[in-house]
């Protein structure tokens, strides 16, 4: 059974516009609810992760990095594209420890957000990680990142002055504050290291 078939538009041909070493764009002709036509100009994206890193003393790691496309120094939770055929926890896994050198015993998928519907498919499994191990960051050569920590309110009150805007951190951030609170129940999963 269909769902929704007043709102739903079908895809009718897709051109390739742009295909870099990070960005894929296409344009899509779709065919409309009503039966007219139009066009769907969107990023291709592999989709990515976002951890939420719990330290024993209650704070949470992040990490502050320029991002070009925006012009600043942006504070948000450690991030990273999929690879090919990867499972969003590996992926999970290996960017907390290339970004910020931790290590976690436990991961929790917490769920999914889509960041920029309007301009891509993309979307970001968000999984809380807890009982870190520190380590040495295991950065690419073009990358630059300073990992720092705070505490939820500390978190909460950079999120509501405008100092953290990242859209994925915005939603770690209620996830963060909904699971403290008890509300929101995660189910923990020990891990064995990385190989």
């Amino acid at each position: 059974m269909e769902v929704d078939p007043h709102l739903t538009e079908r895809t009718v041909q897709t051109e390739e516009l742009l295909r870099g070493s990070f960005l894929h764009v296409v344009r899509d002709t779709v065919r409309l609810p009503d039966g007219g036509t139009a066009t769907r100009e969107y990023v291709r994206h592999p989709g990515a992760v976002m951890m939420v890193p719990l330290l024993e003393d209650g704070r949470v790691v992040l990490e502050r990095q320029w991002r070009h496309p925006v012009g600043q120094v942006m504070t948000e939770f450690p991030a990273g594209k999929l690879s090919p055929g990867e499972e969003p926890l590996a992926c999970a896994r290996r960017e907390l420890l290339e970004e910020t050198g931790y290590t976690a015993r436990e991961w929790a998928r917490a769920g999914r957000l889509h960041p920029c519907i309007g301009y891509s498919d993309e979307f970001i499994e968000i999984w809380f990680a807890r009982g870190l191990k520190p380590g040495r960051p295991q950065l690419d050569d073009e990358e630059f990142v300073e990992v720092i920590s705070a505490t939820p309110d500390e978190l909460l009150a950079w999120c509501r002055d405008g100092r953290v805007t990242d859209a994925k951190t915005l939603t770690g951030a209620l996830w963060l504050r909904e699971v403290l609170s008890g509300a929101w129940v995660l189910d923990w999963q020990a891990q064995s290291a990385p190989s």
